[in-house]
């Protein structure tokens, strides 16, 4: 692709993102597709793709982690405890490449530099072993060679510290969870927007199930003035 492309965008529903940079990467973050009741009917992804990104170990953001590795050919990126859990699921140890990191840390993913940083949430991976310790929770600061910054915060509650979030990234676009009930929702993400300083932000994680009540309606109606809040639906792309 060439790197005169726009950067977009696309939300699947719940936490799932792709997002296709500028430069022609294409990142997919929290994979929830074969049991995610709001995965756009129809929707294929494309046939390559580059990297997945995983924000924590719950079923809801990696369950489809190794089919799509496996079939698109992507290199998974997670804490290092996940990214060692998800590997194990290949048929053997060198069927699905991983990239193991840890909160504060940066790796190149093509044209993106992506950093993992704090989210406050659980991250046990359950299986039909039981329950899995697969490092913590966190999110993703992705700066883009020919983009904005953009920020996944993953699973999380509004935090003080996404003020050094804001500090060090400066992120353009916020992709924050507003649903509640697991997550902040739309009065703490209100909050988290103010503090990361976000003129754009993409709501995720609501509406998936009963529990998530919150809406981009909602949000919108909170945030500050010149703070643009998307009201999308699975499917389509900023």
């Amino acid at each position: 692709m060439a790197s005169s492309q726009k950067l977009k965008i696309t939300w699947l529903g719940h936490a799932t993102v792709l997002v296709e940079t500028p430069g022609g990467s294409r990142l997919l973050i929290d994979p929830f597709i074969a049991h995610n009741p709001k995965y756009p009917t129809g929707f294929e992804l494309p046939a390559k793709i580059d990297y997945v990104l995983l924000t924590h170990g719950h079923g809801d953001h990696i369950s489809d982690a190794a089919p799509v590795a496996k079939k698109h050919g992507a290199t998974v990126v997670a804490i290092y405890e996940l990214a060692d859990y998800v590997a194990k699921q290949g048929p053997n140890p060198d069927s699905i490449k991983t990239v193991g990191m840890n909160i504060g840390g940066t790796v190149e993913l093509g044209d993106v530099a992506a950093t993992m940083v704090e989210a406050k949430h659980s991250s046990g991976a359950q299986d039909a072993d039981g329950t899995h310790y697969v490092g913590v929770a966190g999110g993703f600061v992705l700066t883009l060679k020919d983009g904005p910054v953009l920020y996944h915060a993953g699973d999380t509650t509004v935090f003080s510290d996404m003020k050094l979030i804001a500090e060090l990234y400066k992120p353009k676009i916020a992709m924050l969870p507003i649903g509640g009930h697991f997550t902040m929702g739309p009065k703490e993400a209100a909050l988290a927007a103010k503090f990361l300083g976000a003129r754009t932000i993409l709501p995720l994680h609501w509406g998936t199930f009963p529990p998530l009540t919150g809406t981009p309606a909602q949000l919108a109606a909170l945030v500050d003035k010149g703070v643009k809040v998307v009201d999308w639906k699975p499917g389509e792309s900023f």
